[in-house]
């Protein structure tokens, strides 16, 4: 993953993997979606219940267009969350990238175009 290196492993601690220092999306305390990191991971772990609950109704073999319901619904949860990570990408790091400007503008705009073709495809 580009930005992302493995920590050294030390006192039996598995390896886990750090960001980069990034001077056109800052140092990892403070990437764009910091401030609203707890309503992130409160939306990620409602999506993680959600998918639980998809592999339950598959068990119980509940009827089709339920599961399909809650398929639409978990597919939803994960769009608003890549939504609002792109938002916060592009008025932090792009925004940040552009106003240095330079090649590190132009890898930050395609980056971000990139990843916003990555999410019409899905």
């Amino acid at each position: 993953m580009p930005g992302v290196r493995t920590a050294q492993v030390t006192n039996d601690q598995p390896a886990t993997p750090e960001t980069t220092a990034d001077p056109s999306c800052h140092d990892h305390a403070a990437h764009g979606y910091i401030t609203a990191k707890d309503d992130y991971l409160k939306r990620l772990r409602r999506i993680e219940g959600q998918a639980r609950g998809l592999q339950r109704m598959v068990e119980e073999e509940k009827y089709c267009i339920d599961i399909l319901t809650q398929v639409s619904a978990m597919t939803k949860a994960l769009q608003a969350v890549a939504m609002g990570l792109l938002e916060d990408h592009i008025s932090h790091c792009v925004v940040d990238a552009a106003v240095a400007g330079g090649p590190e503008a132009e890898a930050k705009i395609k980056e971000a175009t990139d990843a916003i073709a990555r999410l019409v495809r899905s």
